[in-house]
């Protein structure tokens, strides 16, 4: 998860078979975290995928075929995935009353409607939406207008197929990611709703880009679009987002560390690129990581 709504997610299906034709060999960067005995595999995720695309790196299926452990941001069950929902009604509307429009600029509110008309949302019920829901259901609307698949993400993928006896583990509820979203102050709220419709209208291949760059493990490229903007517009939204919950979760790795065991680590790509990103931190605790 990068900016709140893109758990990263958008592009037209047959325009991505193209788009990685000529890099067919390629496949998502991997890094392995070692300490005598134990060996934690890092996997970046890209949570809505097109369907179809071959993603997978043996190095990846070699670590779950051989994983004691497999985490993920969250559990993934369908517990979770009600969990998720419930809290998103409970947190997501606004109070009788209130409405975003009169949040924003008219300016603003104009191209708010523009993009929810564009998308075929409702433009009165984005009105009802706190601006961080609203956020969420707009750029997931655009990813799935460029091809991404809820089905199809990388998550579920990986829980299908790695071994049923593996240990599945979490480092954080649904109750806890929707609370780093609805939790966060008003104004960046709004700034990274503002971005979202501005990439809806200026920029309606971001998706197809930052899929381009993680089959082709091009880490700087996916700082600079999937992490930099976050941090431009919203640097308590990137901090909250990002860099607390990288220390938070480096901290839960470095103690596993101290178990031997084999473990497999599946997290939002956006997490392990960049100086705050999960690979830096636990080099900089002395830990060997081999990886880009």
């Amino acid at each position: 998860m990068t900016k709140p709504s893109r758990v990263l997610a958008a592009l037209v299906a047959g325009a991505l078979g193209l788009g990685f034709a000529a890099a067919a060999a390629a496949k998502p960067p991997v890094w392995t975290v070692h300490a005598g005995g134990t060996t934690i595999t890092l996997f970046g995720s890209v949570h809505l995928l097109p369907p179809g695309l071959d993603w997978r790196p043996e190095a990846l299926d070699d670590a779950l075929a051989g994983a004691d452990e497999l985490w993920f941001e969250l559990p993934i069950t369908a517990e979770t995935d009600n969990q998720a929902a419930a809290e998103s009604l409970v947190r997501g509307g606004l109070p009788k009353g209130r409405s975003l429009t009169s949040m924003l600029t008219e300016e603003e509110a104009k191209r708010l409607i523009a993009a929810g008309v564009e998308l075929n949302c409702a433009p009165e019920a984005l009105d009802r939406m706190q601006p961080w829901m609203a956020d969420l259901t707009l750029s997931i609307a655009e990813d799935a207008r460029g091809g991404a698949s809820a089905t199809d993400g990388v998550e579920g993928q990986i829980q299908a197929v790695a071994p049923a006896a593996t240990r599945r583990r979490a480092f954080e509820t649904a109750n806890e990611q929707i609370e780093f979203l609805a939790g966060a102050p008003l104004r960046d709220q709004l700034a990274s709703l503002n971005w979202t419709v501005s990439e809806i209208e200026d920029d309606p291949a971001s998706y197809q880009r930052v899929v381009g760059e993680w089959m082709a493990g091009d880490v700087v490229g996916l700082q600079r679009d999937a992490l930099e903007p976050l941090q431009r517009i919203s640097p308590t939204l990137y901090a909250r987002l990002i860099e607390d919950r990288n220390r938070r979760w480096a901290l839960t790795l470095a103690n596993r560390l101290k178990k031997p065991g084999k473990v497999v680590v599946v997290v939002g790509v956006g997490h392990l690129v960049g100086p705050s990103s999960l690979p830096a931190l636990m080099r900089a605790k002395g830990f060997a990581v081999d990886g880009p």
